[in-house]
C-alpha cells in the first residue's frame, strides 16, 4: 500500500503545486515574496518526488539508495519549502503587525539566496554522493538562517508597536529556538553526539515552527471572526477591536506552559533522561488544551 499511498500524495501535491503555479503566472512582476513562494513550491514539488521514489524503494519496485534520497527529501520540504516559505512571508506579516518600517530587505534577499543554495548542495550530494556537497550545502544553510535572525532583529528593532501581546511573545520564542537549534545543529557537526541531533530538531519543530504558527493564529482568527461577523456592524453599533478577542489570561497561560515544555524537553533529550521528558509532556499537555480553548473562544466571540 505503501507506494500507491506515495502516488495518490504525489498526485494531491501536484494539483496543489499547479494552482500555486497558475496564481503566481497571474502576477505582472515577481517580487522577493512571490519569488520566494515560487521557489519554495518548486522545491516542495521535488520534494514529493523524492518521496515517492523513496516509498517505491521501500516496496521493493525500484532499487534505490533510501538513506541518500531521505537526506535529499527532507531538506527540499523542510527547508525548501516550509523555511522559504516562512521566510518570504515574514517580510509580509512581521511588518504589518508589528507595525515595522524603515528596514533594510537586503539581508533577506541574501539569506533566501544561501538558503537556496544550500538546499541545491544537499540535493545534488544525495544524487552525486558527496560529502564534500553535502556538509557544504549545512555551512549554506546555517549562514542563511542566522543572517534571517539577524533580518528578525532588525524588524523587531524598528516596529512601532511596542507592546509585547502574545503574538510577540510566540515570536520572540520562535526565532530564539531556531538560533538555539542552529548552535545545536553546528555543535553536532563537530562532535558527533546524536542527542546534540535529536535537540536541534525538537527546537526547529516545536519551538520554531509551532510557535510561529501559533503566534499568528492569534492574529488570524481575530481578524478573519471580525470581518466576518463584526464589520457589517461598523457604523451602527459598537464593535470590539481585534486585541479584545484574544483571551490575555488563557493566552498567556498557554504559552509559558508550551515554552516550558518545550526547554524540559529539549533538557531531557541532551542529558537523556527520561523524567524531564514526562515533565515536558505534561506542560505541553496543559499548553495544548489551553490553546484549543483559545481557538474556541476566539471563533465564537460575540
Amino acid at each position: 500500500l505503501l507506494p500507491f499511498g506515495g502516488v495518490v500524495v504525489l498526485i494531491a501535491m501536484m494539483i496543489f503545486v499547479m494552482e500555486i503555479f497558475l496564481t503566481i503566472k497571474k502576477v505582472k512582476k515577481l517580487n522577493l515574496v512571490m519569488g520566494s513562494m515560487l521557489i519554495a513550491n518548486i522545491f516542495l514539488f521535488f520534494g514529493v518526488i523524492f518521496g515517492l521514489f523513496m516509498a517505491l524503494g521501500y516496496a521493493g519496485m525500484v532499487s534505490v539508495d533510501i538513506d541518500t534520497l531521505l537526506r535529499a527529501h527532507v531538506f527540499l520540504v523542510i527547508m525548501g519549502y516550509v523555511m522559504l516559505t516562512i521566510m518570504g512571508l515574514s517580510v509580509v506579516l512581521l511588518p504589518m503587525f508589528g507595525l515595522s518600517h524603515g528596514f533594510s530587505m537586503k539581508p533577506l534577499e541574501r539569506a533566501i539566496t544561501l538558503v537556496c543554495l544550500a538546499v541545491l548542495s544537499v540535493v545534488f550530494s544525495s544524487l552525486f554522493e558527496s560529502t564534500l556537497l553535502e556538509y557544504f550545502g549545512y555551512l549554506l544553510a546555517a549562514v542563511g538562517l542566522f543572517i534571517y535572525f539577524y533580518f528578525i532583529k532588525t524588524v523587531y528593532e524598528t516596529r512601532a508597536r511596542k507592546e509585547i501581546d502574545i503574538y510577540a511573545k510566540s515570536l520572540i520564542f520562535s526565532y530564539f529556538s531556531l538560533l538555539a537549534s542552529l548552535v545545536l545543529g553546528l555543535t553536532y557537526l563537530l562532535v558527533n553526539y546524536e542527542p546534540l541531533l535529536l535537540t536541534s530538531a525538537w527546537m526547529l519543530f516545536f519551538g520554531f515552527f509551532s510557535f510561529v504558527i501559533t503566534g499568528h493564529i492569534y492574529k488570524i482568527i481575530p481578524f478573519l471572526v471580525w470581518f466576518e461577523r463584526f464589520s457589517p456592524l461598523v457604523g451602527k453599533q459598537k464593535v470590539p477591536m481585534l486585541a479584545d478577542m484574544v483571551p490575555i489570561k488563557s493566552s498567556s497561560a498557554q504559552f509559558y506552559f508550551s515554552a516550558v515544555g518545550v526547554v524540559v524537553i529539549a533538557a531531557a533529550l541532551l542529558l537523556q533522561d527520561d523524567i524531564f521528558i514526562k515533565a515536558g509532556a505534561s506542560f505541553l499537555l496543559f499548553g495544548a488544551l489551553a490553546f484549543v480553548r483559545n481557538v474556541f473562544y476566539m471563533i465564537n466571540y460575540r
